[in-house]
């Protein structure tokens, strides 16, 4: 059973955003500092009504939490050392995440597509990403073969030390779309030896001047699906990647074949990113992570891709193909 909120409380829920959709089970994060000015003792948890209340006798919970499919209220408490209760309420829709992969067809009427972004060869730039050690360099080209659609663009990246080259393009601007499906087909040839990662970002300028980074990457090194966070602030940013328990290595992809990558992330107002799920080849696996990830950079208004290839060992050269490159957002 819930209990009634006092004049004071500072239970901060990270996980999941108040108003979001959710698949169970689902990520529960949060934390307290005090209860109406006593020192935590323990916190918990319940769902709707229910009089079962999760204990967790720490200041901060971490769990992961099932439940119906339908519209809930996550009541997430704390209790005072001299017996003050605070609560704070989250409401969410569970549901059930479709093993069919996304398509427009089955995405909200409201969204936007921006298609074939690879084609937009005047705008595409390219430059050593200084976050990688070493140097390296960056072509590219369209070419019809290998391609789904006739328009393939073809990146290529040389490299010593272990160095990236990071592609980029601005297709659009858009302060207040707060969801978005990344969508996108890769081809990789013999030279995928020679990747140690490959990087797939979206940024977003929203209304306040903030950039929103959807970092996400394949990496070779620790066999995962990554994603980023700003474990800053905003005015003084420290951008992390996270490690997902989903495992991914463009080395293991199958090569001479044409590979469907779909990523789906969203944002709130404070600028938190939720990474939902990603879609490899017609297999979804769930993410359901929340993050912050602002970055007062003092941008122009602008929806902009980072297409990244990172090399592995001392130098080499590598070629990814990329087609169908399409972001919706609503």
């Amino acid at each position: 059973m819930a209990c009634a909120a006092p004049a004071y409380s500072a239970v901060t829920v990270t996980s999941p955003i108040n108003g979001s959709q959710v698949a169970s089970p689902f990520l529960l994060k949060a934390t307290a500092s005090e209860c109406s000015g006593q020192s935590i003792a323990s916190m918990g948890y319940s769902i709707d009504n229910s009089t079962d209340t999760t204990i967790v006798y720490s200041t901060s919970v971490n769990a992961t939490v099932s439940s119906s499919t339908g519209a809930h209220v996550l009541h997430v408490k704390s209790w005072g050392n001299q017996g003050a209760s605070c609560v704070t309420d989250v409401t969410i829709s569970v549901g059930s995440v479709s093993a069919t992969p996304a398509t427009a067809s089955n995405l909200p009427s409201t969204a936007i597509a921006v298609s074939g972004i690879q084609k937009q060869s005047y705008y595409w730039k390219s430059t050593s990403d200084q976050g990688t050690s070493g140097i390296a360099s960056g072509a590219m080209s369209m070419t019809s073969s290998p391609s789904l659609s006739g328009s393939t663009r073809k990146f290529v990246t040389s490299y010593r030390n272990a160095a990236g080259e990071r592609f980029w393009t601005s297709f659009g601007a858009d302060t207040k779309a707060h969801n978005f499906l990344y969508d996108v087909y890769l081809y990789l040839d013999s030279t995928a030896t020679d990747i140690a990662n490959i990087e797939m970002d979206m940024n977003q300028v929203v209304g306040n001047g903030q950039t929103i980074i959807y970092g996400f990457q394949c990496d070779g090194y620790t066999n995962s699906w990554d994603y980023t966070t700003n474990a800053g602030s905003p005015e003084n940013p420290a951008d992390q990647w996270v490690h997902s328990s989903i495992p991914c290595n463009p080395r293991n992809w199958t090569r001479n074949t044409w590979h469907h990558i779909q990523v789906a992330y969203s944002r709130d107002d404070s600028g938190n990113v939720t990474y939902k799920y990603v879609t490899f080849d017609g297999v979804q696996k769930n993410i359901n992570e929340t993050v912050p990830s602002a970055f007062a950079l003092g941008w122009g208004s602008t929806l902009l891709t980072n297409f990244q290839v990172d090399g592995l060992g001392g130098y080499g050269k590598a070629n990814v193909y990329m087609d169908k490159l399409t972001v919706y957002r609503w």
